[in-house]
């Protein structure tokens, strides 16, 4: 078997996004992943693209098997792993798909409700496979959130703060919000409050998750920073995670699309994955 056989072949849902078309690149740079192609409902027509194939939907990129090279494979299935950095609505159903399919899963949108992942856990378990659902795919941004957990046993105070570009239309991040409950979940007991009573500003205090306040900024020029700081007697700990490009995401991809494979059930974080908790 040659190198491309064994390579673990990738479809990308939302390939023709912003997301989608960094993963294409990333993905295809690495000698161990290939490509066969990926969905998205911006596709003209479901045919093949020069060596890979654009479906409008992911249910078609499977009935398009004839296009591939799969007297090789043990299972005939066009591809090993999706990778869905879509929306929360079309990411679960690409999931239902895939692993209904016995594919894999690894996906990189936030805001799926609770529901919807529990029904992702259930079908992959049915159907033996793996699926990964994170909120950040930034390895530096794990062990960010690895480091915090830890601090978090130590500081009695703390705060996080996220920036990102100006176009993101949600607050706080989803990766924020998981910070903070990892942060409380690691810490076992409450953090402590401040004595703030007065408001010269409302609001400017940011938001609080849980027990602990989450700031937002978004401003042009970031992509992703997420920074928490702590503060204790005669002493202050600075964690902090820049994202310059989409770019910063790939690394965190190739690792779950080699790693999932190995996986039963549903993984929630990369962290986990990588085996920081």
């Amino acid at each position: 078997m040659d190198q491309e056989q064994k390579a673990v072949r990738v479809a990308i849902c939302g390939i023709l996004g912003r997301m989608g078309q960094e993963m294409l690149a990333g993905l295809s740079a690495d000698p161990e992943i290939k490509v066969i192609g990926g969905s998205d409902p911006r596709a003209g027509h479901s045919t093949p693209s020069g060596d890979i194939v654009i479906a409008k939907s992911l249910a078609e990129v499977f009935t398009l098997a004839e296009f591939f090279d799969v007297t090789d494979q043990v299972e005939r299935k066009p591809c090993d792993v999706i990778v869905d950095f879509t929306t929360a609505e079309a990411a679960v159903a690409n999931a239902r798909e895939a692993l209904e399919h016995e594919v894999a899963v690894v996906i990189g949108t936030t805001g799926i409700p609770s529901a919807d992942l529990d029904e992702i856990a259930e079908l992959a378990l049915a159907n033996q496979v793996g699926a990964l659902v994170a909120p950040n795919f930034a390895i530096g941004a794990n062990l960010l959130q690895h480091f915090a957990m830890m601090a978090s046993r130590f500081f009695d105070a703390a705060e996080v703060i996220e920036i990102h570009h100006d176009q993101k239309i949600d607050a706080p991040s989803g990766t924020a919000l998981h910070i903070a409950q990892q942060m409380r979940e690691a810490r076992g007991k409450p953090f402590a409050g401040d004595n703030v009573s007065k408001y010269v500003v409302e609001g400017t205090r940011g938001g609080v998750a849980g027990d602990l306040h989450v700031h937002s900024l978004r401003l042009p020029g970031f992509v992703a920073t997420h920074e928490v700081i702590f503060g204790g007697p005669g002493q202050s700990l600075t964690i902090r995670h820049d994202s310059i490009g989409r770019d910063s995401f790939v690394p965190g991809v190739i690792y779950a699309v080699k790693h999932i494979g190995q996986q039963v059930g549903l993984v929630r974080g990369l962290d986990v994955l990588m085996g920081l908790k």
